[in-house]
């Protein structure tokens, strides 16, 4: 027997609230956050931290300091990307 669309919903919002409990509180008071998907501050500072390592490495003619930026710079890459397993599903096109 199908599952009523209430249900549905219900089981729907359970799992929303166990994933990103920021977002659905942001939901419910009126002011809609960002998924958390989409939020990469975090990512950005360690991309911004990982560069000025470099660069201080660089600077200072440090291979320690060159080898731990670039791999922070590395790291930070990764996390900033986007998911690649999502982009191959935006361009598919149904004829």
């Amino acid at each position: 027997m199908p599952q009523s669309e209430d249900q549905r919903l219900v089981d729907l919002e359970a799992r929303l609230e166990r994933e990103d409990p920021r977002f659905t509180r942001a939901m419910r008071s009126g002011r809609p956050a960002r998924p958390r998907e989409y939020r990469r501050t975090g990512a950005w500072w360690a991309l911004a931290f990982g560069v000025a390592v470099l660069g201080s490495g660089i600077a200072l003619a440090q291979g320690l300091l060159i080898a731990a930026g670039l791999v922070l710079v590395g790291m930070a890459a990764q996390l900033v990307d986007p998911d690649p397993s999502s982009l191959g599903r935006q361009r598919q096109r149904r004829w």
